[in-house]
This record gives C-alpha cells, structure tokens and sequence, in this order.
C-alpha cells in the first residue's frame, strides 16, 4: 500500500510506516459476537413466523464479512454461536411441553454451524470463488446434520426458508441442497461486494455494480424456470381434521378421543356430500396419529374407521399407533382403508425421531432427564417406501418430520407417487410456528416435485398445495377442519420429470466433494506453495 505523507521527512529520520486500513484487519472479538448473533436472528427472520425470506441472504453475508480475516478456531466459535442463537429461535417450539431439555437440540445441531465457521474464513483466501465457496460450505454443513447423528435432524435449512421467495422455483432443478447453494452464494456476493465498496476503490465500481446485480438476478432468475405441469387424471381430494381434546403430550390420553373426532369429522362430510354441498371425493386423507388406538387390536377402533369409510364411500389413508413388532416397540403407521375390503396397504414410519419417537441409549438420557419415561416403548422404523395406492391412484406419503428428508420424500415420488401426502399430527406443539414451518417445508416439495401435495393435521395447519408450491386452501390451529379440493395428479412416469426428481442425491454429493476439494486446497495447498517460494527466495 502506497503511503502519503503530509510534511517532508527529516534528513536521518525514519519515515512513519504506513498502517492499515482498519477495513484491512480482521475485526476484533467483540465485533465477532456482535456479527455473529445479529447473523442468527436475520435468519431466523426468514422462517416463518416471520417469514422475511430475503434475509436469509443477508444473514449469510453478514456472517461471511465478519469472519473474514479471522483465524479459523475462532471462526468455528463464532459459528457455534451463531448456530446457537439461530437453533434456540427457529426451534423453541420443541420445548413448549418438555421443559429446558429441549435446549440439549439447537447445543447439538450448533455444532454443524460450528463447522461453517471453521471453513468461512477459508472462502476468504480466493476471493473470485467466494460466493461458490460460500454457498458449497453451506451445502457441506447442512448435509451432515441431515445425516448424523441417529440419522440426522434437517429442520430449518437455508432452502426451507424460501417457500414465498423467487427461488422457490430453483427446487425443481437441484432441490433443498440447490436452493441453499444459491440463497448461500447471494450472500457471498453480497459480502464481496459490501468489501469492495467499504475499500472505495474506484477502478472496482463496475464489478461492484455486478455483483449487486449478479445478486439479484439468482434470486429473481427462479420464476424463469420452466417446470411441468402435472398432465394426469382430476381428482377430488378430502382431509380431515379432527382436532384432539387437549394439548400437550398427553393429547391422547382419553382413549379413542382423536378416533371419534375423525370419524365424526368424516361423517359429517358425507352427509355434505349427500346432501349435494361437498363434492363426493376420490379418496380421503387423516393425519398421523387420528386412530389414537391401534385400529387391528381393537374391535370399536375397527368398526367406527370402518363406518366412516363406508359413509364416504371412497378409501380413506388414515395415520394410527399399531402396537409391535414386539412387546417393547410400537409402529407409527399409514393404512388404506377400503370401504368394501378394510385395512389393506400399510406404510411405517421409516425415521422415527430420535428422543421423541425412541430414545437412543436410554439408560444415559434417562440421566439427563426423566422426560424419556414419557415414551415407554420405541417407535420401531419401517423399511418400505411411502407409496400408497388409493383406488386408482398412487401417493408418496411421508408422516410429520420426514417431510425434511430428502431421500425419503425422493423414494416415494421415484417409486410411482401421483402427489405427495404429509400426516402429522402438531398437538405436541401447542399453538407455535412448528407447523407452518411444516408447511412451508410441504410447499417445497411440492414446487420440487412439481406435485400438488396435501398435508393432513390432528390440530392444523391442514392445506391443499398445488404444483408450485402455492397454498390453495389451509385450516386454522386447534379446530375441525374439511379441506376438499380438485387437483390435477401426475401421469404415470410425469412423477419424476423435474430434474430434482432426476438427479436426486447427486447435486448435493459432487458439490460437496468439489467445495471440500478446494477448500483442502485453500487451507493447506497455498500456505504450502507460499513457504515454499519463500524458502527458494523467490
């Protein structure tokens, strides 16, 4: 750097050296919390409640600028932090019943943050690459908490934010990891561009101009993507929200209450339909959880599933707690009911939700807390894909938190789903963001896909979404609610004709290897070359 001298300097005396900007140094520690925290809560902004989606961008912006310079230990710190407050805010919901144990969730899933830190200061060392790096970094983070540990918790990633924005169209062509990719890039424009600015530099004002437009144009480019339109048969569909009678975890307490909520529900929409009110639908969809009582090993639960299906004359898929496969587990299940033939076509939850759903090493969490007794029996997983056939048509269900997964969702769509179904059941949550952001991660899939999907509710939010990911009609929380709706399914084979559909895992997997590839090379390849020319003299 040049240095200016305002005044001669005297013969024999050593000139001032020339200090740094302070836009040059790394910022202080103070600074760092300051960015870091202020980084979690311009996230969480972008999940509903809330739902500011474009601060996602600017979260992550700011959350690069401030690690820039910064050694990497204490960029994995600040990325703890940063996880921390964004966890604790987006997720507080999941203590609405359990008390402060629920903290023991954002601790653990900080620590993937805690990762994005460490890597962020190296996006740094090639600036050209900083906004692919950026958005690769965030890419390798969110894979590995949507795998580990006991399988992962995906929850609140970058692209589940994005539901109202542009660049929801984007999922059809790289899904949730191609959406934070781009949401995460934005922000490393955004960053190289504040850096550019802040240092005034003028022969730069054409490549700050574009990057800011560069910015906006990734987030605007999604309503340009061209997408499919499901080009198969009409059908009318119901879903049925029963309610329950109290919240909190007991919510089934009162044997077969949520069954005949259900039940009454479904026979009111018959008579609807009898009475030429309500359209007579093709098949009727019950969240998880509506049979309270395991509908095989109980004679009433049996007969009043059976009247309803009888009533409405179409199969209903209802979600019910099926007792085995031994005497210490219980399955979370979907069955088709026929109302000629009953029970038939079964799908167990393939990913129970750890410390919820079953408890891993249970002799050591019943140290933590002795909430874990609440769940007496494990929840035993299933190991057949979520396709299930209603009448003349195929669905690709998943039940509540498998909506977040990937391959899950991606399985049952592959293996012939028409649309795609979420039962869940929220009672567990009180009146929180828990299902809309549920919802959101619903419509995701849908503009995935390019899929009209339907999300079934004990307590709300129940929707219809159509193939873009627009919300046609919802229920309100803690009511009885019958949502029926003409959708348009997709043809046999049209399921899988978006490129996400295509591609599937393979996006996320090369872009993780290619980020990771480069960033070994950043952290360890140039500091090497670096000694190296100095050993040599050069």
């Amino acid at each position: 750097m040049a240095v200016t001298l305002d005044k001669p300097i005297e013969a024999g005396a050593d000139p001032e050296p020339a200090r740094d900007p302070w836009y040059a140094k790394p910022l202080p520690w103070w600074a760092v919390i300051l960015g870091s925290v202020v980084s979690g809560v311009l996230l969480w902004l972008a999940f509903p409640p809330v739902g500011l989606w474009w601060t996602a961008p600017i979260a992550i912006a700011l959350f690069a600028l401030t690690l820039r310079g910064q050694r990497k230990r204490r960029g994995a710190w600040a990325g703890y932090l940063f996880g921390l407050v964004f966890f604790t805010l987006v997720l507080h919901w999941a203590g609405t019943f359990v008390g402060s144990v629920w903290l023991l969730l954002p601790v653990s899933q900080a620590a993937f943050t805690a990762l994005l830190g460490f890597l962020t200061p190296l996006t740094w060392r090639k600036p050209v690459l900083l906004p692919a790096l950026t958005g690769g970094a965030w890419v390798i983070s969110e894979a590995l908490r949507s795998r580990i540990p006991f399988g992962g918790f995906p929850w609140a990633r970058v692209a589940f934010s994005q539901s109202d924005a542009p660049t929801l169209k984007l999922a059809s062509i790289a899904g949730a990891p191609g959406v934070t990719f781009v949401v995460a890039a934005v922000g490393g424009l955004l960053a190289l561009a504040a850096i550019w600015l802040i240092t005034e530099r003028q022969s730069r004002r054409w490549a700050i101009a574009g990057l800011a437009a560069g910015a906006v144009a990734l987030m605007a480019v999604g309503p340009l993507v061209p997408t499919p339109a499901p080009s198969g048969p009409t059908v009318t569909v119901a879903v049925i929200q029963g309610n329950v009678p109290r919240l909190g975890l007991d919510f089934n307490a009162q044997r077969r209450a949520v069954l005949d909520n259900h039940v009454k529900t479904t026979l009111k929409l018959a008579d609807q339909v009898k009475a030429g009110t309500a359209k007579q639908p093709d098949f009727v969809i019950w969240p998880e959880n509506s049979s309270d009582i395991d509908p095989l090993a109980n004679a009433d639960a049996y007969a009043e599933i059976t009247m309803a299906a009888k009533a409405i004359k179409v199969p209903i898929m209802i979600g019910g707690m099926m007792n085995g496969p031994g005497p210490t587990h219980v399955s979370n299940t979907s069955i088709v009911w026929s109302p000629v033939s009953g029970p038939g076509e079964r799908y167990v939850k393939r990913h129970p939700v750890p410390f919820a759903e079953y408890i891993p090493l249970r002799p050591i969490a019943r140290m933590v807390t002795d909430k874990v007794d609440l769940v007496p029996r494990d929840f035993y997983p299933g190991d057949r894909i979520g396709t299930m056939t209603l009448g003349k048509y195929t669905v690709a269900d998943s039940i509540c938190f498998e909506v977040a997964y990937d391959d899950l969702v991606h399985d049952a769509v592959a293996a012939g789903g028409q649309m795609i179904t979420v039962q869940t059941n929220n009672a567990t949550f009180g009146k929180t963001e828990e299902s809309a952001q549920q919802l959101a991660m619903v419509r995701f899939r849908a503009a995935e896909y390019s899929l009209p999907a339907l999300m079934a509710s004990t307590t709300g939010i129940s929707a219809v979404v159509d193939h873009n990911g627009g919300v046609v009609q919802h229920s309100g929380l803690f009511e009885q609610a019958i949502l029926v709706q003409q959708v348009q399914l997709a043809r046999p084979g049209q399921q899988t004709s978006t490129l996400a559909a295509l591609l599937g895992v393979w996006p996320e997997l090369l872009g993780s290897v290619a980020t990771a590839a480069v960033l070994g090379w950043l952290w360890v390849g140039i500091p090497w070359r670096r000694k190296r020319r100095e050993g040599l003299g050069e």
